[in-house]
């Protein structure tokens, strides 16, 4: 049985792989070419996210400040990337230490400037901080910002520097100066970088005969409320509980939480999907088929709808109804749970979203898990009821950072099995 089973498993990596890999055009999806999207320049002291710097939603808080004779100093890596300048004033190197998040997203960023603008690098004016410069609590006596511009100090390409920022995954940038922009990014261990796909432990789903369940007490083998549609728009039925795909009661991580006029709250992590409106949306219609997409949760946005269960406990669902984002919010709470069912979507808090995270595509990462349901058929178990990620899910995700453009993931979902 552990041969066919293995067999399968991998079976299953490559049909999350190959469609991927072989996708013609940049981004997330697979099989065809998006447009360009147009990006937007920041303006002249606006910072992205519209949040202060040391909040959950985008750096996070301050952890003391690391010297060379700190334990926390070996958090720090240089960045010798060729294609960045680095000032070094101090002609010590410091510029050149940070995260290694930092150091990703800056180096992902050196590609987008020589993209954008042939024979102009990316320029480092100030990395890390050991000697006292900057404010009380700044990122900068943690390896966590910078201070760039580009090689050729053009004043004029600086606030498209800044939505370039953005783009490559900063998690706070400010047009703070006409001589430079100010990025950061959380702490390599805090609970925000390490979000994968989760809701957190108090979210309740619905089960057969119509009961509320916390989804921290809820167990492989009970039906809850799913939806058919692999994009969001079909019946609700009860599915079983096949696995936890992730499974922490004690963690505590980020949460976007998404209210809707019809009164729902969903809080999932910033990696996990759910299924949006494309455009306009009616409040309280059917959606037609297609009429929604599968997108992350950090990604959805007021205005947009989404599919909401309606009916008093007991009654036997048959469709769901759209309801409007009214605002989306971060915050930090306990537990994440990630449970996998037979249709690969369930209802929490009223809300429908997929089982998946990291990928953008649900339908993809159904069926890159069909083999873990077809061993489930097999045996009535998925091998595994313990907590923490599932091992089918770890090598999935494993598979994936090896051989995908990292721009395939979500870049909060790359980190979710370094716990």
């Amino acid at each position: 049985m552990l041969l066919p089973t293995l067999v399968t498993c991998l079976a299953g990596c490559a049909f999350l792989l190959s469609p991927v890999s072989e996708g013609c055009g940049p981004g997330r999806g697979y099989g065809k070419r998006r447009s360009p999207r147009k990006l937007a320049p920041l303006a002249y002291k606006q910072f992205s996210p519209n949040v202060a710097e040391k909040t959950l939603g985008a750096s996070g808080r301050y952890e003391g400040k690391i010297t060379r004779n700190s334990e926390r100093f070996k958090e720090l890596t240089p960045n010798y990337n060729p294609d960045i300048i680095f000032k070094d004033e101090e002609n010590t190197g410091a510029d050149r230490m940070m995260t290694q998040r930092c150091k990703d997203k800056l180096n992902s960023l050196a590609i987008s400037v020589m993209n954008l603008w042939p024979g102009v690098r990316l320029r480092v004016t100030e990395g890390w901080d050991e000697d006292g410069h900057h404010s009380e609590e700044s990122l900068h006596y943690e390896g966590r910002a910078v201070d760039i511009t580009t090689s050729d100090r053009d004043r004029n390409k600086y606030a498209m520097l800044a939505r370039l920022a953005v783009e490559a995954g900063f998690d706070w940038v400010y047009y703070e100066s006409k001589a430079h922009i100010h990025c950061s990014v959380k702490s390599d261990h805090s609970v925000a970088a390490k979000s994968g796909g989760c809701f957190p432990g108090e979210a309740s789903v619905t089960l057969e005969g119509g009961g509320q369940k916390s989804i921290s007490d809820l167990r492989p083998g009970e039906r809850v409320l799913a939806s058919v549609g692999g994009d969001g728009s079909g019946e609700l039925v009860y599915s079983e509980v096949l696995a936890f795909l992730d499974r922490d009661p004690v963690t505590r991580k980020l949460f976007y939480t998404l209210q809707t006029e019809a009164g729902a709250r969903l809080s999932l992590t910033a990696a996990h999907l759910v299924f949006v409106s494309e455009g306009n949306c009616s409040e309280g219609a059917v959606p037609a088929r297609g009429a929604l997409r599968t997108a992350y949760a950090s990604d959805a946005r007021p205005g947009q709808c989404v599919l909401v269960s309606e009916g008093k406990a007991g009654w036997r669902h048959s469709e769901g109804r759209l309801s409007r984002i009214t605002r989306v919010g971060v915050r930090e709470s306990r537990g994440a749970f990630a449970p996998l069912t037979q249709q690969g979507t369930v209802v929490v808090d009223g809300v429908v979203a997929s089982c998946y995270a990291v990928v953008e595509q649900h339908s993809l990462a159904h069926w890159a898990f069909s083999p873990l349901r077809l061993i489930h058929s097999w045996t009535g178990s998925t091998g595994s009821h313990s907590d923490g990620i599932h091992w089918y899910s770890r090598l999935l995700h494993w598979l994936g950072r090896m051989l995908l453009d990292s721009g395939r993931l979500h870049p909060l979902g790359v980190a979710q099995d370094d716990r």
